[in-house]
């Protein structure tokens, strides 16, 4: 990472160009295509979305990533609920990947939520991208879904040391990721042309999305 960078909160005059970025990021990665532009464009009016964790990275004068953030929650066994975050999406164009660019955008976005109050953050993704980052598996905070549990994608990083106790927690997902496919493809269509092809991550994923652990 040679070149100089400026991290800073999304403007509207980025919209455009962030859910380009995030398509080109995104495409073929999970499976043929990608629908995460589309979340982008619905995510920014939706009321658990944070304006202050939403963030892009520049080189040059140029955005070249972002990354976005929920606000989600655990609940445990007595009802409490404990209000936490979840990001997502989080991308660095392709020809800027494997330079730092990332890990930088991150570690100023965990700065940022720890100002803002925010103790934890629970994420999906594969695990290779998140652990350097001091994510950890679900289960070492007792951390699981509704149906008890506890997917080997699904990862924790407490911004406050030991403030998940050990009790159980159930992670209640926000709404905003419950979109309707069929309006993301009607999105996409009116997007520049890009050829869908099967390749070895989606398998990648489909192994991690569907594997829990014991």
């Amino acid at each position: 990472m040679d070149k100089i960078f400026k991290i800073r909160n999304e403007e509207e005059k980025d919209f455009k160009r962030v859910e380009e970025i995030t398509r080109k990021s995104f495409w073929n990665l999970y499976f043929p295509g990608c629908v995460e532009h589309y979340l982008v464009h619905v995510m920014r009016s939706h009321e658990d979305f944070i304006p202050e964790l939403d963030l892009v990275i520049e080189v040059d004068d140029q955005v070249i990533g972002n990354i976005m953030y929920t606000k989600t929650k655990l609940i445990d066994e007595h009802g409490e609920v404990k209000d936490i975050l979840t990001f997502g999406p989080v991308c660095i164009l392709p020809e800027y990947q494997r330079m730092g660019y990332g890990k930088a955008l991150m570690e100023y976005s965990f700065e940022k939520a720890i100002a803002l109050g925010y103790e934890v953050i629970v994420i999906f993704g594969n695990p290779n991208n998140y652990v350097s980052r001091g994510f950890k598996c679900c289960k070492k905070f007792n951390v699981c879904l509704e149906n008890g549990t506890f997917p080997s994608a699904m990862m924790v990083k407490e911004l406050k040391p030991d403030v998940l106790d050990g009790r159980k927690w159930v992670y209640v997902q926000s709404p905003v990721f419950e979109f309707d496919e069929k309006e993301a493809e009607r999105f996409d269509e009116g997007l520049e042309s890009m050829e869908k092809k099967v390749q070895p991550s989606q398998e990648e994923f489909y192994i991690h999305s569907h594997s829990v652990i014991q």
